[in-house]
């Protein structure tokens, strides 16, 4: 069983990433030229994980995309996901000026990934799963099979399918299943 993942940002740290992100996509959704959204306030948003922002309109995903590994603090990580959660998610269009006041704004922060010893411990709204198998990779957050009411093994078959593979994959030894935890807000 993987370490406990023991990260707790503030509610003022959450609120203040969660104002960073609606700020960032506001601004570049209405033309505006937007640098670098300087220091980080606190410490603890200065670490260095991973992190989705997850954009949702009216209960409908409208974009995401994160970062699996950073090298950057958290604080940066949401400044640029943000901004490609809601213009270059490949899946839609950019998001328009008009929309976003109506976007519900989910980040995730990601404890490092591990191998998962046994998809058998692999516990539904607590782990994140990514898969790898050749050249192909798909990556789905904690929170994803609770929303969709999947059990276990459906959670491990559209992590394949969201890698390319086909249901079913996570058995064969080629492929690498790793798990992780969020803090999810």
């Amino acid at each position: 069983m993987p370490k406990e993942f023991h990260f707790a940002l503030t509610d003022n740290e959450k609120a203040v990433l969660h104002d960073l992100a609606r700020r960032v996509i506001s601004e570049r959704a209405q033309g505006h030229n937007i640098g670098s959204p300087g220091a980080a306030p606190t410490k603890l948003l200065g670490e260095q994980l991973g992190a989705f922002v997850t954009l949702k309109k009216e209960g409908r995903l409208r974009g995401c995309i994160g970062r699996i590994i950073s090298d950057m603090p958290i604080w940066q990580t949401i400044f640029d996901m943000a901004q490609e959660a809601a213009f270059h998610d490949p899946r839609f269009p950019a998001v328009a000026d008009h929309e976003v006041s109506q976007l519900n704004i989910e980040i995730s922060v990601l404890s490092p990934l591990t191998p998962c010893p046994d998809p058998q411990l692999i516990e539904v709204g607590t782990h994140g799963l990514f898969i790898t198998k050749a050249h192909s990779r798909g990556l789905l957050l904690p929170q994803v099979p609770v929303e969709q009411n999947w059990n276990r093994e459906q959670f491990l078959d559209h992590t394949c399918i969201k890698a390319g593979l086909a249901p079913g994959s996570w058995k064969d030894p080629a492929t690498q299943l790793f798990w992780f935890q969020a803090e999810v807000f």
